[in-house]
């Protein structure tokens, strides 16, 4: 019988792996300019976190316009940004921890808090975005928070998961470094006749 879970020496990487694949998504999400487009043809709307753009029918060019201008833009950028950095330390103290054999649990249900404040800051960002935008930018045709966007909650949701894992990983602590001998289970003759 093979038991992986939070047991195997092995596995003690995969929360820092985990948070690298937040990292890539919210790397995604600020590059990306796929925050709001245009949901069908002709596609005369897109915005990224920090700009939107606009075109007309036959118009191949964008004609853009900075998200910075405005007070929420500032806002929603800042506050993923924020989050975004502290989550690049985390990973950091994450590696950190399960490199070193005397830091490894020392540390560990600080960095879920971390976590925590990181997807605080980003979901405030990600929820800035869209209520200020419809309100304040006008809209041309149906559009849709598409792809950035999504990779922009993607990031959260991994960072929220990561940061239960890490508040509770010391709770097994024992199990994860290996120092609990296995129990074995048997029964006496007189508990089992079947035996006989």
């Amino acid at each position: 019988m093979v038991v992986c879970g939070l047991a195997c020496w092995r596995c003690r990487w995969l929360l820092p792996l985990l948070l690298g694949l937040a990292i890539i998504m919210g790397i995604i999400a600020l590059a990306g300019r796929g925050w709001l487009e245009s949901e069908s043809e002709p596609y005369v709307q897109q915005a990224s976190l920090w700009e939107s753009c606009t075109r007309g029918d036959g118009d191949l060019n964008w004609n853009c316009e900075s998200l910075m201008d405005y007070g929420w833009g500032r806002a929603a950028a800042a506050t993923y940004l924020v989050g975004f950095v502290i989550l690049v330390i985390c990973f950091a103290l994450a590696v950190i921890a399960f490199s070193i054999e005397i830091l490894r649990f020392n540390f560990v249900r600080g960095i879920g808090g971390l976590l925590f404040v990181v997807a605080a800051f980003q979901i405030i960002g990600l929820v800035i975005y869209p209520v200020k935008f419809t309100e304040e930018i006008p809209l041309t045709g149906d559009n849709m928070f598409s792809w950035a966007y999504g990779f922009g909650w993607a990031s959260t949701v991994v960072v929220i998961g990561c940061a239960f894992f890490f508040c509770c990983l010391p709770n097994w602590e024992d199990e994860v470094l290996g120092n609990i001998k296995p129990t074995y289970y048997y029964s006496s003759p007189e508990r089992a006749p079947y035996l006989n």
